[in-house]
């Protein structure tokens, strides 16, 4: 048992690996305003536990991925029966599964103390059909003929009347509460689009609560593309809103070839629209909505191969980049927000949450990449699958260089800067971990990238930091009477097995008997630098006979109803085992490593690990970690 509650424990905690000089860059002062990163977090599945406490423990992680801005989704009790967080019946509690107004409180008083902001999600359309308004104050909704109407045809919330003013008061006075209750930094106000809100409202709401508190500020973000098709709320005084259509221009990507001129076209009209914009704009890839609410679609089943390439071209061209929880671990999860659906941390991808991080440091370190500076197009002559701009802003200048094609490309690039340049990101290394080398440019420069690939360079002179080592996982068991395999690839991605036998009906072995079964733990990486991952059967009746096994959670099946051998290593492109795992972590006797309960971090193997908070003794992968 001691074992089991242990492995729990870090399958909550995503692994830290050792300082690098992004971590550094991430770590160290807040950003500038205009070159902050923002991270869309829903409490309820954010954590195993769920809860505000748990997610507060989780902080530094963000920090190290350089978030600035957490948004919570709505915090507030759920009503209207299907379990909506955007259905609140209170606006000034929190939902008593995630804690209370003072777990709240320490968890914005820990973001402040990291140097990050939270703002909170605000829903000023509507309230839940049982919220406490509808039978203590019924006058703060529309009434037709004696009954609430439902917004927009959603049944289970009620819509608010803003030409009452004792409504509007109400609701200013509960913007008011959580600055004063939580010390909260901002609103994402939800569905400002609606017909029931006047402009006018937002026209005296927005500067009433900028100015409530001195020396407090306070930001406002519209969940609608206000400078495309909400413009009846573009002067009303929202500091961002959502660059919607650039988002869906992305999601079409692809379907009409991966040429550089249609992304270049994309990124052309959201500059045009953003011109005469007072306010900034988020750009991103998903949210809660694209990931649940649109054909319930992953990061991987929305772009494909293009979801790394992709995320590069929207994090460094314009405005200021959004992530959704999960995202960093390749955002390979359709997340059921109504039900609050946990994020699988297991199902690392390294390269994706290198290349996020490593953007991360780069926006917040070359004032090139502040919100409102656009791109300068750079020629490329011999190749229309590679798309290069720079953005230039004083004596910061960043290059990035894209291969949209699905092969290895080489591309001559014209009018660059010359002089001495500083590779930050590479995709072909990516995944090995994060380096820095330099480079000496000419004005024609030829640039070789890997398919999908993409590099991006700072102007001037940097230190040169080298990969770090791989470590090198040796495959063990957890303990002898388990039923597991173990997948070696080339390739680092989302894996998932599907294991199957007959006990009088055929029956999937799998935790999720629907297809495609479950993810794959990655472990580690061999000597030679490809990846392993490993998968333990949950039903262990007896061993399963068959096995399938897919990436990203597809039909992609790299193994499709092999024979299934217990504890085999499977090699890609050799469809039996080749060989049989028997060694084990030595659990009967341990290496015993000591850390005080007090320690917010213990390392283990060179890999930094959130510890226990609670006195005891823990077995992992063979070490005895006793906490005092």
């Amino acid at each position: 048992m001691r074992k089991l509650f242990f492995l729990l424990i870090l399958a909550c905690c995503t692994p830290l690996l050792a300082q690098d000089y992004v971590d550094l860059i991430n770590q160290s002062a807040s950003a500038p305003t205009d070159r902050r990163v923002i991270y869309e977090m829903n409490v309820g599945s954010f954590t195993a536990e769920g809860t505000l406490q748990a997610a507060q423990a989780r902080l530094d992680e963000l920090k190290t991925l350089g978030i600035d801005i957490v948004w919570l989704m709505p915090i507030y009790p759920r009503g209207g029966g299907i379990n909506s967080p955007y259905a609140p019946k209170n606006f000034q509690q929190v939902n008593p599964a995630y804690g209370t107004v003072a777990d709240l409180k320490a968890f914005v008083a820990r973001a402040h103390a990291l140097g990050m902001k939270v703002w909170l999600d605000w829903v000023p359309n509507h309230t839940a059909t049982d919220a406490d308004w509808v039978t203590t104050h019924p006058d703060y909704y529309v009434n037709v003929g004696g009954s609430f109407v439902h917004p927009n045809g959603y049944n289970d919330v009620y819509q608010l009347n803003y030409y009452s003013t004792a409504l509007q008061e109400a609701m200013n006075n509960c913007l008011k509460f959580w600055i004063d209750q939580a010390d909260i930094d901002g609103y994402r106000c939800d569905f400002v689009s609606s017909s029931y809100i006047p402009a006018s409202y937002w026209q005296s709401a927005i500067p009433l609560i900028k100015g409530y508190k001195a020396g407090k500020d306070i930001t406002f973000l519209a969940e609608a593309d206000i400078a495309n098709d909400a413009k009846q709320q573009a002067s009303v005084g929202f500091d961002y809103d959502y660059a919607w259509k650039f988002q869906t221009n992305l999601l079409d990507f692809g379907t009409a070839g991966n040429t550089s001129a249609r992304l270049k076209a994309f990124a052309n009209t959201l500059f045009n629209e953003s011109k005469s914009a007072s306010f900034a704009r988020m750009v991103y890839l998903t949210n809660h909505d694209q990931n649940y609410n649109e054909a319930k679609q992953t990061l991987t089943q929305k772009y494909g191969t293009n979801r790394y390439v992709l995320s590069v071209y929207a994090y460094l061209l314009y405005g200021m980049p959004m992530l959704y929880n999960g995202q960093e671990v390749g955002g390979n999860q359709v997340l059921n927000y109504f039900t609050d659906t946990k994020v699988n941390w297991a199902a690392a991808d390294a390269k994706m949450r290198n290349t996020l991080r490593t953007l991360t440091a780069l926006r917040h370190s070359q004032a090139a990449l502040a919100d409102r500076v656009e791109v300068n197009w750079v020629t490329v002559t011999n190749n229309n699958s590679v798309l290069a701009f720079t953005r230039k802003q004083g004596d910061s200048e960043v290059l990035v260089v894209l291969n949209l094609s699905a092969s290895a490309a080489n591309a001559t690039l014209t009018g660059l800067t010359a002089g001495t340049w500083s590779r930050w990101l590479d995709s072909s290394t990516i995944a090995q971990g994060v380096s820095r080398s330099s480079a000496s440019f000419t004005a024609t420069q030829t640039f070789s990238l890997d398919a999908k690939g993409y590099q991006v360079y700072v102007r001037g002179s940097f230190s040169d930091e080298a990969l770090p080592a791989p470590e090198v996982y040796t495959p063990t068991l957890d303990s002898a009477d388990e039923v597991s395999i173990f997948f070696e690839t080339p390739n680092e991605d989302a894996y998932a097995a599907w294991v199957w036998g007959d006990l009088g009906g055929g029956e999937a072995y799998c935790a999720n008997p629907s297809w495609p079964g479950d993810a794959l733990t990655y472990m580690g990486q061999t000597a030679e630098g490809r990846f392993v991952y490993k998968y333990t059967v949950t039903r262990t009746q007896e061993a399963p006979a068959w096995l399938i096994i897919s990436r990203n959670n597809g039909n992609n099946k790299i193994y499709d109803g092999v024979a299934f051998v217990n504890h085999g290593y499977y090699v890609e492109g050799q469809s039996d085992p080749t060989q049989v795992i028997t060694a084990t972590t030595g659990i009967d006797s341990p290496t015993t490593d000591a850390f005080s309960r007090d320690d917010a971090f213990y390392t283990l193997s060179g890999v930094r690990v959130a510890a226990p908070t609670a006195k005891g003794i823990y077995i992992h992968h063979g070490r005895k970690i006793v906490v005092r």
